[in-house]
């Protein structure tokens, strides 16, 4: 019973610990991203992509730059953007793009682990969608694809839309306000994804032994697997992901603490990709466009991260810059004292304040219903409740961690 207190306390100060040290990048991103999701219009977006070609995919794939990092969104969006016209290839490069590219989710990355992944990202980012193209061409489903449009409602989900000049906008209170309400509802969108996730972080770290670790993922902590054992690794982070509910900024923890326990570059990105192959993200698609299409997206999803994965890792590897796999338990993340007086705690003040000033802005005025609206389908509502009631168990669990440190 004393062993599991202490591994219960640990567990919870580990969960703190690791939000403390991203909070400043989550608000720094989201302030960002709110900026220019309120300075550029989603008709401009949707009037620059047609059907698929190397403007339109590029088109998609800038939109999904500036865009909300929330999966749940990305879909919402990628939906109104087929509905209205945008090609397959188009459309799938916004939804990769805004999961995968976006600022907030290269910041998370650069607190929890080396700069390698960070760049294996980005540039993964570009591979998935260079290799979506060519899987779609290759697989030609032109008759999905109608069957899809007919599958969608013939309401028009983009009511409300502002199209000011960004410049007028940007120099106006009202325009910031816009931002601060943006703000707000990023935060809405992902705090049961970043809870849930930090939590679940903190339980295996705390838990789950590395012997675990060593029988899930084989050639675990070896410096040259071979080819084999990385592709394993490189399958087994999907297969792992696909019955989560946690969204993109919430696997970072997990992704960091799955190299703090050696598993390979290759199985680490794919980890960090596969938050368009879980589950609730295949019931949304199938609400949207049918099963048949879902599936298919899910199929391609999962082999062009597969791909990505591997030509990062040897890609990396054959320019010398493959970061080293991390030997030992992975304590240097998991006990290292988070709350000390350094950069962090700094930065954390300043962006809290930041954050309280928006609150105080949108406060001051909340009649502009402008800005990015949330998709509340119900595939969309029963994941949200069940994140919910996981988010507040987990808030109970860390209150019980806290206690029995004393």
């Amino acid at each position: 019973m004393e062993a599991f207190l202490t591994n219960w306390h640990k567990a919870a100060m580990t969960t703190l610990g690791f939000f403390w040290m991203a909070l400043w990048a989550f608000i720094l991103g989201y302030i960002i991203s709110s900026m220019i999701q309120v300075f550029v219009t989603k008709q401009r977006m949707k009037e620059a992509m047609g059907e698929t070609g190397p403007k339109s995919v590029a088109l998609g794939t800038f939109f999904g730059f500036i865009s909300s990092s929330c999966s749940f969104a990305a879909l919402a969006t990628t939906k109104s953007l087929f509905k209205k016209g945008a090609g397959l290839v188009p459309s799938l490069a916004f939804m990769l793009a805004s999961t995968n590219l976006v600022i907030e989710l290269g910041m998370v990355i650069a607190v929890f682990m080396s700069w390698q992944f960070v760049v294996g990202e980005y540039v993964g980012g570009l591979l998935l969608i260079a290799f979506m193209w060519v899987l779609v061409k290759l697989t030609k489903p032109k008759d999905m694809v109608e069957s899809a449009r007919e599958e969608l409602a013939d309401d028009d989900d983009d009511s409300g839309s502002n199209n000011q000049d960004w410049k007028d906008k940007i120099t106006s209170l009202s325009g910031w306000r816009q931002v601060a309400k943006q703000y707000v509802m990023e935060w809405g969108m992902v705090w049961k994804d970043v809870t849930v996730g930090f939590t679940v972080a903190g339980i295996i770290a705390a838990f789950v032994p590395r012997e675990f670790f060593q029988a899930l993922f084989v050639g675990l902590g070896e410096q040259n697997p071979d080819f084999w054992q990385v592709l394993l690794q490189t399958l087994i982070g999907p297969i792992a992901a696909f019955f989560t509910f946690i969204g993109s900024m919430g696997n970072i923890p997990l992704a960091a603490l799955l190299y703090s326990k050696g598993v390979s570059f290759a199985g680490v990105m794919a980890f960090i990709f596969s938050d368009l192959v879980v589950l609730p993200v295949l019931r949304i698609q199938a609400k949207y466009y049918g099963w048949s299409m879902a599936l298919y997206i899910m199929g391609l999803m999962l082999v062009c991260l597969v791909l990505s994965a591997l030509t990062l890792h040897y890609g990396f590897n054959m320019l010398g810059l493959l970061p080293q796999t991390v030997q030992g338990s992975g304590q240097s993340i998991v006990e290292q004292n988070h709350f000390k007086v350094n950069y962090t705690l700094f930065l954390n003040v300043f962006f809290l304040l930041a954050t309280g000033a928006l609150v105080w802005l949108l406060k001051t005025h909340q009649d502009d219903d402008s800005g990015h609206e949330h998709d509340d389908d119900d595939s969309a509502s029963w994941v949200e409740k069940t994140l919910k009631v996981l988010a507040f168990a987990s808030y109970g669990w860390l209150a019980g961690g806290i206690l029995v440190g004393f």
